[in-house]
């Protein structure tokens, strides 16, 4: 039994509906809007937004989402979490989507790095990453494995 935070790009609820309780949306929720007045005032939402949506103050509703040019509000708390963490598992990415990608050169250089994927990215010069050059559907299953050995 581990205490896991996920850090996602996924605008999805994926992570939550497989049971994951901790989850940084690094690009926000798209399952919630919020008002162009108050952008970390958050609201569930399951229908379309329509032009003329708005809060009481008069801020029009939009997707929780960041869009492309944007700042990623999230970033430091994932931050945060890479820098505190006691290892840090990258799971089916190409590390190629910042500032995302540029989370693992936040980790300490002592801190265990497991990277999951079926073509391994360039990796920065680090003697902890583990590599599991797998699709993630299997990568995960030998990931069980090397947790159950690195903890022991």
């Amino acid at each position: 039994d581990y205490d896991c935070t996920v850090i996602t790009q996924n605008i999805d609820d994926l992570h939550e509906r497989a049971g994951s309780t901790k989850v940084v949306h690094l690009h926000g929720e798209i399952f919630k809007m919020h008002s162009l007045y108050a952008p970390h005032a958050a609201i569930e939402i399951r229908k379309d937004i329509n032009e003329g949506d708005r809060c009481k103050q008069g801020g029009q509703y939009r997707p929780h989402i960041v869009w492309f040019g944007e700042a990623v509000p999230m970033i430091e708390t994932a931050v945060q979490i890479v820098q505190d963490c006691d290892m840090l598992v990258v799971v089916g990415t190409s590390l190629q989507v910042y500032p995302a990608a540029s989370l693992l050169h936040y980790a300490p250089a002592f801190l265990p790095v497991v990277v999951i994927d079926k073509k391994i990215p360039d990796l920065p010069n680090r003697k902890s990453i583990h590599i599991i050059e797998k699709p993630a559907t299997k990568g995960v299953g030998e990931l069980a494995t090397y947790l159950k050995k690195y903890f022991e």
